[in-house]
């Protein structure tokens, strides 16, 4: 039992580290108009299960893809947020929409996880289903707490006045961030 509970505990931790950044980006996202909070919950998850198919299969030795070239998915969320700053007078203030938007911002955010996960499954051998397995309950808790987050007063009236480019700036810094590893 008490080795349960520390896997749990540990999966939580790790979890809680690498997905802080992506609780900004849903907070966002689910105080927008676009994409639905289904569209949304949905892209974490297809998002979220591709970083952990890439981390698995880096961690049972294959090179499916080269740890430097993690970051270019970075000009995912740079593109969204260029986007959105060109085109913040227009009706979709979020230069995110549907399901595979979302998905992409998620994997194209996930540079970090996918550097942590890679080590931590090749090292916890079989443990890893228990952290994976931990880690989609704790999509769905990302999914409530960013959507009570947003359903705040304050954070609506901060979105609404300024989330036509609050949000496309955050995924341009996530993106430079993430084009900033290829290049160091």
């Amino acid at each position: 039992m008490a080795g349960v509970l520390g896997l749990v505990g540990s999966a939580v931790v790790v979890f809680a580290v690498t997905n802080i950044d992506d609780l900004v980006i849903i907070t966002a996202l689910f105080g927008s108009r676009h994409p639905s909070p289904a569209q949304i919950v949905a892209g974490q998850y297809l998002g979220f299960l591709v970083i952990i198919a890439v981390s698995v299969l880096g961690a049972v030795g294959l090179q499916v893809v080269p740890q430097h070239w993690v970051g270019l998915l970075g000009v995912i969320p740079l593109g969204l947020g260029l986007r959105g700053l060109l085109h913040r007078n227009d009706e979709h203030r979020v230069a995110v929409s549907g399901l595979v938007g979302v998905a992409g911002v998620t994997l194209a955010n996930g540079a970090d996880n996918i550097a942590v996960y890679i080590p931590l499954f090749r090292t916890v051998g079989w443990s890893t289903v228990g952290y994976v397995a931990v880690f989609v309950v704790l999509i769905a808790l990302w999914c409530v707490i960013a959507a009570l987050i947003a359903s705040h007063p304050v954070v609506t009236a901060t979105l609404e006045r300024s989330g036509h480019w609050l949000v496309p700036v955050v995924f341009i810094v996530i993106g430079l961030v993430l084009l900033g590893g290829v290049v160091a």
